[in-house]
């Protein structure tokens, strides 16, 4: 902000240097896409991907199917899980040994983890599986599927203004060091001379 002010105030300075200028500019057009582009970049990868993801939710609807299944008899749990949110997951769930028909008419027996917390023999609880019974995760539902978009965006966002200002503080810092190089030339022009008379000091 205090190069884009500069750049206001000294475009008609005799002092003001063609660096100051250029620094001024690179602020200005980094200000503008970081107010522009970045959200623009954002709202577009937010849009493809919250199309995307509904799209796939909406495939994983037609090919899964939740059906009822039937305790058999309760699995014990195995050994202790050292993640914690693998561990806290599980422990919201019971492994039971369980029978279903699939949405195709087959009947199939397997452990699974079941949604109960004291589970019986005769028990039912929701399963979810595939056209022919095997056991699939529940499909993704449109508040996640946009959650996701969402956070895509933000990231494109947050990562579009990072490259920019990024950017920004390499062009400034070859003009910079670009300016420091003339004055090294100047020094080494003017140095042997400094302080003689007659040589303007």
């Amino acid at each position: 902000m205090r190069a884009l002010v500069g750049l206001w105030c000294w475009r008609h300075n005799p002092l003001c240097r063609k660096s100051d200028l250029a620094e001024a500019w690179v602020a200005f057009a980094a200000v503008l896409l970081m107010a522009v582009a970045a959200p623009l970049a954002g709202f577009a990868i937010g849009s493809l991907s919250r199309d995307a993801l509904l799209q796939s939710a909406r495939e994983q609807h037609k090919a899964r199917h939740e059906i009822a299944a039937t305790v058999v008899k309760k699995v014990s749990r195995p050994p202790v899980d050292p993640d914690p949110e693998t561990s806290s997951a599980r422990d919201k769930h019971s492994r039971v040994l369980a029978d279903w028909t699939a949405p195709d008419g087959t009947t199939h027996s397997g452990t699974v983890f079941a949604d109960l917390r004291s589970p019986d023999p005769g028990d039912r609880f929701a399963l979810w599986t595939d056209e022919h019974g095997q056991v699939v995760g529940r499909p993704l539902d449109d508040v996640t599927a946009s959650t996701h978009a969402a956070l895509a965006g933000f990231g494109t966002a947050v990562a579009v203004i990072g490259l920019v200002e990024g950017t920004r503080r390499l062009v400034v810092w070859r003009l910079i060091a670009r300016r420091y190089d003339r004055w090294d030339q100047a020094w080494d022009k003017a140095g042997p001379d400094w302080g003689r008379t007659g040589t303007g000091s």
